[in-house]
């Protein structure tokens, strides 16, 4: 399940696995999604040492492992240097997955590979990988400036969640709305996707009532990753997906008011949780920033688990309390599936895209063509039977007030939507697209 998607990084690794030289690669990214499945299932031809990296006694596991693979190797010291010394000759590829547990057992593990790679094996052919899931660690201990192993590794890939648009690989039996449904929840996580058994709601309930179902403590796994005290954190995520994306509104939703919870949302950012966005209009440093989740199952969990849980766990708690509210999450979710379409189809040129909002105006998706001067106002309704000549109407009551090329601007709306009860191609003589979920779906290859 896992390699029906992922060709472009597979190709990628196969291209490091084949170079004649040393290579020294870093794989990062969230707990769950794929990293290593994907360099297991990429190096499973080669001759290789994979370590998942525990708490304590790294190097002597390590040992255990090389030894298991090589019975030469109890005659040599326990140590690093000894080992990739030996081994640099012997095997091809050496994996050292969960890396980041290694560095927290021992600060100086860093220096230790900058000397390793400096004085034994930049000469060789070996290939060896890191794999973290920790973001924060990774990016700020290995991946950095000031990290030891700077300008030695050959490369890095840190792998994201699979697009919306590659779960109909996953589920080629489901239509669109089932799968905008699955990745409200899921969002493009592997491990996740794999999970499901359709259809969706009579699996979740079943989830959600099994005592050993993973979903329940799963947020509480990822947070551990990156944090010692995750209380602040949980509280944040909890405000932003209630729509509390303003800093005061998600002061208040936590009762902080005296607390300056700027350090917890740039940690927050830091390790890829949450984003900060400002209107497409604006530049970076607007001070009308509002912060949104990243991960469509960090949202689902603190919209519907987190305040659900001791529900969950007496075994009273009813999905239907979820299904009452799901179309109305995934209007949000929806915004992000067209954004995916647009990116990925090209149905129209632009240059820059986001969403668009000023005072009570907002805008769901605005995609500007600074070449040609087109200004496109989109609107996404996850709703039936829209009438898209309102909806325009009131799209472009609002297009007013967007700052952009105010007089030398063409303007084009679209609207899509669940379906359409009616739809219209022009307005005040500007192009109008309407576009539903099936037309969304056959335009996808």
């Amino acid at each position: 399940m896992y390699f029906k998607d992922r060709k472009r990084e597979i190709d990628e690794i196969n291209k490091i696995l084949s170079k004649d030289s040393f290579q020294f690669i870093i794989i990062y990214g969230r707990r769950r999604v794929g990293k290593t499945e994907l360099i297991l299932q990429t190096t499973k031809t080669k001759n290789r040492i994979y370590y998942l990296a525990v708490g304590e006694h790294n190097l002597d596991r390590f040992y255990r492992i090389c030894a298991d693979k090589d019975p030469e190797i109890l005659n040599l010291r326990k140590n690093y240097e000894v080992l990739l010394k030996y081994l640099k000759n012997k095997v091809e590829v050496i994996i050292f997955d969960e890396f980041q547990n290694m560095l927290q057992e021992n600060v100086s593990i860093l220096n230790i590979f900058q000397a390793i790679i400096d004085t034994d094996l930049k000469e060789s052919s070996l290939k060896i990988f890191f794999i973290g899931s920790s973001v924060s660690m990774m990016t700020s201990k290995i991946l950095s400036y000031s990290s030891p192993l700077y300008g030695r590794r050959t490369g890095s890939m840190k792998l994201k969640a699979i697009e919306f648009y590659d779960l109909k690989k996953y589920f080629p039996e489901l239509n669109i709305h089932e799968r905008i449904e699955i990745y409200g929840f899921a969002d493009g996580i592997p491990y996740y996707l794999n999970e499901i058994i359709p259809p969706f709601w009579m699996w979740l309930s079943r989830e959600l009532k099994s005592v050993s179902s993973i979903f329940k403590n799963e947020v509480d796994f990822l947070m551990r990753y990156e944090f010692n005290k995750p209380g602040m954190y949980k509280l944040i995520l909890e405000a932003i997906a209630f729509g509390k994306t303003k800093l005061n509104e998600i002061k208040n939703f936590i009762g902080s008011k005296r607390t300056d919870i700027s350090p917890y949302l740039k940690n927050l950012m830091d390790v890829d949780m949450i984003f900060r966005e400002v209107p497409i209009t604006e530049n970076i440093n607007s001070r009308r920033g509002r912060y949104q989740i990243k991960d469509n199952f960090l949202r689902f969990w603190f919209r519907f688990i987190y305040p659900n849980l001791s529900t969950i766990e007496e075994g009273i708690f009813s999905t239907d309390l979820i299904k009452n509210q799901y179309s109305t999450y995934l209007g949000k979710i929806f915004e992000g599936v067209i954004k995916n379409f647009i990116t990925r189809t090209k149905v129209i040129e632009f240059t820059k895209i986001g969403r668009w909002w000023w005072k009570e105006n907002e805008i769901d998706l605005v995609a500007v063509n600074e070449l040609t001067n087109e200004i496109t106002l989109i609107e996404c309704k996850w709703q039936d039977n829209v009438n898209a000549s309102k909806i325009v109407c009131q799209l472009a009551e609002k297009a007013e007030q967007v700052r952009w090329k105010d007089y030398t601007r063409k303007e084009i709306y679209m609207v899509f939507a669940k379906s359409f009860y009616k739809r219209i191609t022009t307005f005040n003589d500007k192009k109008v697209v309407c576009l539903d979920i099936n037309d969304v779906d056959d335009m996808i290859l």
